[in-house]
């Protein structure tokens, strides 16, 4: 958290629990009546122990703010791993009515397209333990992670253009995807309205050099293994059986992504008054989407979004180029699904008794779209999309499936993560990096950084249990538990 975010945040006022009402079993509301310039309530799903500990951070607060922009519709949305972001809560969604609601960055995030992808080998856990240290080595050789750290798909301009208007069509043109990998991606990897000439040149010099690479903080290539199946029917249709090796990769749109959002808040921040909008909130700079600005930024962020998904195919070649090296004719990884947990799409929901299109901000919330919805590929449309939910590194995560209640409740949204529970600041402060590498390995955990000192930041204990917010969202509807992940080998930047 940088100084000009925790300045702003901490100025917000507290919502106390007085303040809260229960609208259901886990479903919590802040009514509408809370404050006068609310449009429209905010919604958070938690346990009991989620609720109080909701309490302990500004998110809430963060969502009251987002319950006051311009055009939101139905609700503002929090989902169970919701904590303290920039502007939006992380966890947080929005819907803004067209032409005219906001469209706010801080509704995206800095890392546009951060989101995870899952990939399924054909080998068991018994297959994969004589080669489980050599993996481990040659994949973080393999792999550029850090901060700032290139990698080896160095573009000329021209050819960067292509990345960011074409997306993961430009991968499979060049013969680093698929044509399966670009179906089973969301949007199948494209946002049709990116426009490189949107994203400024500083922001195409800092992404000039990271495509295929991990990037830092919570981002992470991770081996793993299914350790438990919850629903066999749409397990099998997955892909998915118990004691299969799988590839857990995430990761976003690095440096080009964050200065998009740097780029187009302070743009925002300068161009409100002439639209006479005042926000509660600075970090939640926003314009109408119809506006000039409104659709550049859009435009620059599907750009951004295009890049990531190339990023996490790039990320799966060097994958595979490893996999295939140590297990020959086993070598193969096929991809399950990959989706984004930081973006805005527009989409069609029934609000007020009546279809409409909205723009849907989601910021680490994962799209979760249900049986019968045209845009996810031909194979799931009978079950759902798959959904990705990774855990903090040393714990498990979790393949879920997309349902009708998310179409209904929640904008198609779910959880992303299970959400950080502390600082990084504090979590550094209670282990030393090497040590935690060493409880892990105890535990026939591998673990591979190029930044030992700065692991423990990442530590399980920082964050939520993973379980009990998949839980949630089982319970409240808008997800169904497949299958459950546990790590072998964690790639870390």
């Amino acid at each position: 958290m940088g100084a000009f975010q925790k300045g702003i945040s901490e100025r917000l006022p507290m919502v106390k629990r007085e303040d809260v009402v229960q609208a259901g079993p886990y479903v919590w509301e802040i009514p509408k009546s809370y404050r006068a310039d609310m449009l429209v309530p905010a919604i958070f799903f938690a346990s009991p122990k989620m609720f109080e500990d909701a309490f302990k951070d500004r998110s809430l607060a963060q969502l009251v703010n987002v319950a006051c922009l311009p055009g939101v519709v139905k609700y503002a949305l929090a989902m169970p791993d919701m904590h303290q972001g920039y502007g939006f809560p992380i966890g947080g969604v929005a819907a803004s009515r067209l032409p005219d609601g906001a469209i706010s960055p801080g509704g995206i995030g800095y890392d546009i397209n951060c989101g995870v992808r899952l990939l399924l080998s054909d080998l068991g856990a018994k297959d994969l333990r004589p080669a489980q240290e050599t993996l481990a080595h040659e994949l973080s050789r393999a792999i550029p992670a850090g901060t700032g750290r290139g990698g080896r798909f160095d573009l000329k301009s021209a050819e960067l253009d292509k990345v960011l208007n074409q997306g993961v069509r430009w991968a499979l043109k060049n013969g680093y995807a698929s044509q399966k990998d670009l179906e089973h991606t969301e949007s199948e990897g494209r946002l049709q309205a990116a426009d490189a000439t949107a994203v400024s040149v500083q922001a195409k010099n800092r992404g000039q050099r990271q495509l295929g690479t991990l990037g830092a903080g919570n981002h992470f290539a991770e081996v793993g293994v299914v350790q438990a199946i919850f629903d066999e029917k749409i397990a099998e249709s997955f892909g998915l059986k118990s004691g299969q090796i799988t590839v857990l990769i995430h990761s976003g749109s690095r440096g080009l992504g964050h200065q998009v959002g740097s780029d187009y808040i302070k743009l925002m921040q300068a161009k409100m008054p002439e639209f006479g909008i005042e926000v509660p909130d600075r970090e939640l700079a926003c314009l109408p989407f119809s506006s000039e600005l409104g659709q550049k930024y859009y435009a620059a962020m599907s750009a951004a979004a295009n890049y990531a998904w190339v990023n996490r195919q790039l990320l799966t070649c060097l994958v595979r180029q490893v996999w295939q090296n140590i297990f020959g004719g086993q070598g193969r990884l096929e991809l399950l699904y990959d989706v984004a947990h930081n973006i805005a799409k527009v989409e069609e929901y029934e609000i007020d008794g009546a279809l409409q299109k909205v723009l849907v901000q989601r910021k680490g919330a994962t799209r979760a779209f249900g049986p019968g919805q045209p845009e996810i590929p031909k194979a799931f449309r009978g079950q759902g999309q798959p959904v990705i939910i990774p855990g903090s590194m040393g714990t498990a995560s979790y393949v879920l499936v997309g349902t009708k209640g998310a179409m209904s409740q929640s904008f198609g949204s779910t959880c992303h993560g299970s959400g950080r529970a502390m600082s990084r600041h504090g979590a550094k402060k209670l282990q030393l990096g090497k040590d935690l590498q060493a409880e892990l390995a105890k535990r026939r955990i591998i673990v591979k950084t190029p930044a030992v000192k700065y692991l423990s930041e990442e530590a399980p204990y920082a964050y939520k249990d993973v379980d009990e917010v998949v839980d949630i969202v089982q319970r409240v509807g808008i997800a169904k538990k497949v299958a459950r992940l546990l790590p072998l080998i964690v790639i870390k930047g």
